[in-house]
């Protein structure tokens, strides 16, 4: 690496010129560039910075911004506390369509018709003006927010409804600069901050932002309302199917477990308790046989059960009846067996 003051021959010696090569070669792959307080008077470096997504070029004496048009892929430009007079036009803005947080405050812009330039930006959220002699204008603030349409945060509090629709007077808290409006968004991060530190920061103020809009625009919350009851509208017969559903098949849990203790309890009653009512008991039980659950042995049962009442009509002995009834239970526990 080369150290010390540079002259005209080093810099047309040819390993100066392979370094610089390299040098530009490697900006190519910069996503994060700081330099801030540094009093630095120019931005050409950057113009090969094709991959730059956070760029913090504060606190220095910058006047044009023109090189970074080749930084298409910026989400956030910080360009604070510089000398910028006046901004690129419309053609610079709409090429930087990812740029999402944009901070000009205390610098040297004067003419509000220049700012309007920034409403070619596609993807502008939260825009900084203040402390600059345009921001002490009557209707700055009124011309930006309705120049630039993505905008939803400007100088420390976010857009309320009334700066958009005109004539529409809200309660106190949708007004503008009401108390819970107020975010202050261009905080500056930590000494040594990283650029995962800075992706996760505009993360988090542009879901702060969304946030504050979502509980304080009236707008916003007509709309989730009027979603909310429209899918339901659309979607309640699924509810009511699902509902109907489950209805059915807590129900047939319910004959499933009556039927899995069918035999068993049958046997009991019959031959353990000699003394109760048979016929009345097969009638209740012939009854719950009828139900739409297991209906391929429901048939058999049924068959069985009124053979069962026909010989008890006929009063035939006791023993044969149960007879008959093991035979049935065996030949049920052999095709248990063969269906495992």
């Amino acid at each position: 690496m080369f150290h010390g003051t540079i002259i005209e021959e080093l810099t047309n010696h040819r390993e100066w010129s392979h370094y610089n090569e390299n040098i530009i070669e490697d900006q190519k792959d910069f996503v994060f560039v700081k330099f801030s307080g540094l009093h630095l008077k120019s931005m050409e470096n950057l113009q090969s910075c094709i991959s730059l997504r956070v760029c913090i070029f504060s606190n220095n004496f910058i006047t044009d911004i023109r090189p970074l048009q080749s930084c298409m892929k910026l989400i956030k430009l910080d360009l604070h506390g510089n000398q910028i007079k006046s901004l690129p036009d419309t053609k610079f803005w709409s090429g930087l369509k990812n740029l999402k947080l944009l901070y000009l405050h205390d610098n040297g812009f004067a003419k509000l018709k220049n700012l309007c330039m920034l409403s070619a930006c596609p993807s502008l959220i939260a825009l900084t003006m203040f402390d600059c002699p345009v921001s002490l204008k009557k209707g700055y603030r009124h011309v930006l927010v309705n120049s630039i349409w993505t905008l939803k945060a400007l100088d420390h509090h976010v857009i309320s409804d009334e700066e958009i629709i005109q004539n529409w007077h809200l309660p106190e808290r949708f007004k503008t600069y009401n108390h819970r409006l107020l975010f202050n968004f261009c905080s500056a991060l930590k000494k040594g901050s990283t650029y995962e530190d800075e992706i996760d920061n505009i993360k988090y103020i542009i879901s702060k932002i969304n946030e504050i809009l979502a509980h304080n625009s009236p707008v916003l919350i007509i709309q989730r309302w009027t979603r909310g009851f429209l899918v339901r509208k659309k979607m309640s017969h699924l509810f009511l199917y699902k509902k109907h559903e489950k209805s059915i098949s807590e129900c047939e849990k319910r004959w499933i477990y009556k039927h899995k203790g069918f035999d068993n309890k049958l046997f009991k009653e019959l031959f353990f308790q000699p003394g109760t009512n048979i016929t009345e008991k097969f009638a209740r039980w012939k009854h719950s046989i009828y139900s739409p659950v297991d209906l391929k042995y429901s048939t058999e049962k049924r068959k069985h059960v009124s053979s069962i009442l026909y010989e008890l009509k006929t009063r035939k002995p006791r023993y044969l009846i149960q007879k008959g009834l093991k035979k049935y239970i065996k030949d049920t526990v052999k095709k248990s067996l063969f269906m495992i």
